[in-house]
């Protein structure tokens, strides 16, 4: 049996994780009563199952917090930058509280801090603010007098054993107005088939009470695994149609053999089921071995050439599929979540500089394997400290420049093939290429008479210890934030791009591959040995030429379609002696370039399960890992864009 109070601190972080996007979203749009509305509602959660899982103190200091936003929500108190500040602040306490979990020793330590008497201080002054005289307040007629409602509440059968307490339910109504209650026991069993874990009661209740219905729907907020039906009684007087209507009869028709849930009847409901991710890691490593295994059962019914078993074996080899592909998509998770994080970073890194930035995020539903997610916060984070620290100007500059006072940075995301490009784009003064060049040659970096590009002088900046900060900030000038950023990506087998233009701003693009797991490669023999190309770089395989065959050894060189194409030998590269005579290239994209990469054999399409390497062959360039064949040998995994990166050299001689 899981532990309530373990599930109530998951959903309550979950709750705080949205508070946080919903503040900030408030803060741009503080007219918006439907984000006012969710933040009272995500509020009122986190405190009532607190004070039911015993986190009292948490409980508490969300109750001055949820009293801020009851004003505002009635329209005694109004959107400010400060309360956002302070809600912010006060979110993060309540975060504090909720990690000190059920230790009523840490969560008073926290409590009778400074921090947290100073928050619920400021939180009730700025909450018992009027609101400002020029809002109109509105015309329209309210109703006058109590309102009646007739609520039907039957809980789920698990319940009870999740901590749910229906006597709360009536106690927090009777706040409200009037109640009375009637209990239904129509699917209690008899005693033998009777759990007395499970719940069976359900409640027909009468409200009578002032309160609106968003009041009394706020009490059943968290109940959402029950059964709840809501009407509002009509008056006889209130009716249009002139037909007579009791006073404790609902307007709507709620008679319980009718309106008594059916579980299978509501297919509209969303069943869903948490699972410790290292669970799913463990499914992805029994389904790896999963597809080792039919891969050598194909081996052996090709050996056999036995019809039955070739037959059975492609059979498993379309469920295995079935299961990789469905197993993959349960990692997959969309990237939305780990930019909505950084939407509190830049505002606070803008507020310590001075600057006015606007985040504005796209592609939030690109889907992404969740270890690769999981990596990604610290890297982004130092590209974002980079882009507002030393990519956005000061307002002064801008202005002078015809820009507006507000910086934009937008975080953008999109699937190119089998890769993921995240990209961090601000509309600053771009990259100051003499300077990075000078402190390189400062650093011994390159060369006096170095020829580099402008793409190749910019990518200088993730070297490591290379800053062109004057100062060290708190923010940054030390020179280790994009190091960090490429051996991050790099160890993700993903590559960093960087484009930047003068006086309009620089973009950083993070590829990265879809998943980590399992992919689908091209098998092909160099000398001895078996590689695997993934299949996601692969554009064609090609012969070639009698002429280019016989052309100079050490000119590398084809023509495809009347375009020059440079390739590499990897029986070279690796050292296998490979067959002279072979004339096989495999054009693969690395980089945004079509290189060829020439092998002894193509042998045909191969899932590939990707498995690490020794500590001694990590630091082989050009290999992403290995596999296991059908036949129990080893593949290694290349990696194009690392091998063309690495080997350039040879590509440039080959030009």
């Amino acid at each position: 049996m899981s532990n309530p109070a373990e599930t109530y601190q998951q959903e309550a972080a979950e709750l705080l994780e949205g508070l946080e996007d919903n503040l900030l979203e408030l803060e741009a749009a503080p007219d918006n009563r439907n984000l006012v509305d969710t933040i009272f509602r995500a509020l009122h959660s986190i405190k009532g199952s607190g004070e039911m899982f015993g986190f009292g103190t948490l409980a508490k200091f969300v109750h001055g917090f949820e009293n801020a936003f009851d004003l505002v929500r009635s329209g005694k108190a109004e959107v400010t930058p400060e309360l956002i500040d302070i809600a912010l602040s006060s979110r993060d306490h309540i975060s504090a509280l909720l990690a000190a979990g059920q230790d009523e020793a840490a969560a008073q330590k926290l409590a009778k801090s400074d921090l947290h008497a100073s928050l619920l201080k400021r939180i009730e002054a700025l909450a018992g603010a009027p609101k400002t005289p020029e809002k109109v307040e509105s015309t329209e007629p309210v109703e006058d007098g109590p309102k009646q409602y007739s609520i039907f509440f039957r809980p789920e059968a698990s319940a009870l054993r999740n901590g749910m307490r229906p006597e709360l339910i009536t106690q927090d109504l009777a706040m409200l107005g009037t109640v009375s209650s009637t209990m239904i026991a129509d699917q209690v069993p008899g005693l033998k088939e009777l759990d007395p874990e499970k719940s069976y009661l359900a409640w027909q209740i009468q409200v009578e009470t002032d309160a609106d219905r968003q009041r009394i729907d706020d009490i059943f907020l968290f109940f959402d695994d029950g059964d709840v039906i809501i009407d509002q009684v009509v008056q006889a007087e209130d009716a249009k149609d002139g037909t007579e209507e009791s006073p404790n009869k609902p307007s709507v028709a709620t008679d319980k053999s009718e309106a008594s849930p059916d579980r299978n009847a509501q297919s509209t409901k969303v069943e869903s089921v948490r699972v410790q991710s290292y669970r799913l890691d463990e499914l992805m490593d029994q389904l790896g071995e999963l597809v080792i295994a039919q891969a050598r059962l194909n081996r052996i019914a090709e050996r056999l050439g036995e019809t039955g078993l070739a037959s059975a074996a492609e059979e498993i080899e379309r469920l295995v599929t079935g299961m990789r592909d469905a197993t993959l998509s349960i990692r997959m998770l969309p990237i939305g979540g780990v930019f909505g994080k950084f939407r509190r970073v830049v505002r606070d890194l803008a507020n310590e500089l001075g600057k006015e930035v606007k985040l504005v995020i796209e592609g939030g539903e690109t889907e992404l394997d969740k270890n690769i997610i999981d990596s990604l916060s610290e890297p982004l984070v130092h590209i974002l400290r980079n882009a507002v620290d030393h990519g956005i100007e000061p307002h002064e500059d801008r202005v002078s420049a015809g820009k507006p006072k507000e910086a934009t940075l937008r975080m953008a995301a999109r699937q190119t093939g089998g890769e993921v490009h995240i990209s961090v784009s601000d509309d600053g003064g771009g990259l100051k290429t003499d300077r990075i060049r000078k402190r390189a040659l400062e650093r011994g970096l390159i060369e006096e008479n170095s020829d580099l590009s402008e793409d190749a002088i910019n990518q200088l900046i993730f070297a490591p210890g290379f800053s062109t900060a004057e100062t060290v900030s708190n923010v940054s000038g030390r020179g280790v934030g994009m190091d960090a950023v490429r051996n991050f990506i790099e160890d993700l087998r993903g590559a960093v791009d960087v484009k930047s233009a003068p006086g309009e701003g620089t973009t950083i693009t993070l590829r990265l591959p879809l998943t980590l797991a399992i992919i689908d490669g091209l098998l092909v023999r160099v000398g001895g040995g078996d590689f695997v190309i993934p299949l996601a770089s692969v554009e064609e395989c090609v012969e070639l030429s009698d002429e280019e065959a016989n052309h100079d050894r050490q000119r590398s060189i084809m023509t495809i379609r009347n375009e020059l194409v440079p390739f590499l030998k990897l029986g070279q590269i690796f050292r296998f002696d490979s067959d002279e005579t072979v004339t096989r290239v495999v054009i693969v994209n690395a980089d945004g370039r079509r290189v060829g990469l020439m092998v002894d054999d193509v042998i045909g399409q191969h899932q590939t399960v990707i498995k690490s390497l020794s500590g001694y062959h990590r630091s082989v360039e050009g290999l992403a890992g290995c596999t296991i064949l059908g036949d129990g040998s080893v593949a290694l995994i290349i990696d194009p864009a690392a091998l063309v990166k690495g080997h350039g050299n040879l590509l440039r001689e080959a030009a």
